[in-house]
């Protein structure tokens, strides 16, 4: 007997369970192709970010000191992402000091950097033939930071006035480093004075404990040590080298020739990216310092504020800044910096500034005009 007069027979009605089973099995069919798709959505979506994330260029980056206040200038195009619109993936690094951050872009530890313009021409000097040598390609600070800080009671209110007098600094301060060229704008014979070295941390302390008549340092960072330490403003002299005969240079962007050869449009790009970063940091020194709160959160915000107000007012916005126009540099100028430092520093050869500045990767002058 076939089997479906079989099952009339029995008296059982299976259609619905045939129809049941079917409808399961179609349901299952739908529900591996949902899985498919969505593990196929997934693995697209993770691809996507692959690829955007190869589709970077990467740029190791150092600043030359601590995350502070003027080190805004970077951090907040980093949080608002002017950087990644640009394509790029920018790591940025506090450093400790400018000297080291040329050792490593040298050596390609860092791509690019943030360093003085003296510890840039004193590698040329003592490096003639290193084969991947840091190029300047943006001024930021036109003039040193670099000052002279004693306090009032030490009778000290001229350069003439150090003459006899105890200084200290740490062996690689850039002040201490280019006292020379002051001394020789200022009169003073170099010989006639004794130097003490310390630690950076125990610069200020050392004033004001009496154990030093004057130190070096970056204005910004010095002046706010000492209040720090119980000196108010109108008890202590402040010399900056620029107000008195010193026409250095102070921090530029750097970045590795090998590089430069390499990422040309990458360089460009940051450079872009940081001229926008910059223009919000001048407008608002306050958000400025909430991204480098973001970085570092035990930082003083107010204390941080006043920092980078001190250093845009003295070395980004100084009058020779505005004249020559942020970013930019004087080649005269640029050439009297590298034949003194030559001189004061005792490199091994002259230092030919032509080599080591270019200005080929800054943004157009519409976008470098943020001085106003």
């Amino acid at each position: 007997m076939p089997q479906s007069r079989a099952v009339r027979q029995s008296g059982v009605d299976f259609s619905h369970g045939v129809e049941h089973g079917a409808i399961s099995m179609a349901r299952r069919r739908l529900l591996t192709l949902g899985a498919i798709l969505g593990t196929s959505l997934v693995l697209s979506t993770q691809f996507a970010g692959y690829a955007h994330a190869q589709s970077l260029t990467k740029i190791r980056f150092q600043l030359d000191w601590r995350f502070e206040g003027p080190s805004a200038l970077f951090l907040l195009g980093e949080q608002k992402g002017y950087y990644k619109a640009e394509k790029l993936d920018v790591a940025i690094d506090a450093g400790n000091g400018s000297g080291n951050v040329v050792n490593r872009i040298a050596s390609g530890t860092y791509d690019m950097g943030f360093a003085d313009m003296a510890s840039v021409m004193e590698f040329y000097g003592n490096n003639p033939d290193a084969k991947n040598k840091p190029v300047a390609v943006m001024m930021v600070y036109n003039n040193t930071p670099a000052a002279i800080l004693a306090l009032k009671k030490s009778g000290i209110r001229t350069p003439k006035d150090l003459a006899g007098k105890r200084m200290g600094a740490p062996v690689f301060d850039a002040g201490r480093r280019a006292f020379p060229i002051f001394a020789r704008a200022n009169g003073l014979q170099t010989s006639s004075f004794n130097w003490q070295a310390m630690d950076p941390t125990l610069r200020e302390t050392m004033l004001t404990r009496g154990d030093l008549d004057a130190i070096t340092g970056f204005s910004f960072t010095s002046i706010l040590n000492l209040n720090a330490r119980g000196v108010k403003d109108e008890d202590m002299v402040v010399l900056p080298y620029p107000q008195y005969g010193v026409k250095l240079y102070g921090n530029a962007v750097i970045a590795s020739e090998e590089f430069l050869k390499k990422n040309p449009e990458a360089v460009k790009a940051f450079l872009r990216a940081f001229t926008k970063s910059a223009r919000d940091v001048i407008a608002h020194p306050e958000e400025g310092i909430k991204a480098v709160k973001a970085r570092d959160g035990i930082i003083d915000e107010k204390l941080e504020v006043r920092r980078l107000r001190l250093a845009l007012d003295s070395v980004v916005k100084s009058p020779d800044a505005k004249a020559e126009g942020f970013g930019r540099i004087s080649k005269p100028r640029l050439s009297l910096m590298a034949s003194q430092v030559a001189d004061a520093f005792g490199t091994k050869g002259r230092i030919n500034p032509d080599v080591l500045w270019s200005d080929a990767y800054l943004p157009g002058a519409a976008e470098l005009d943020v001085l106003r």
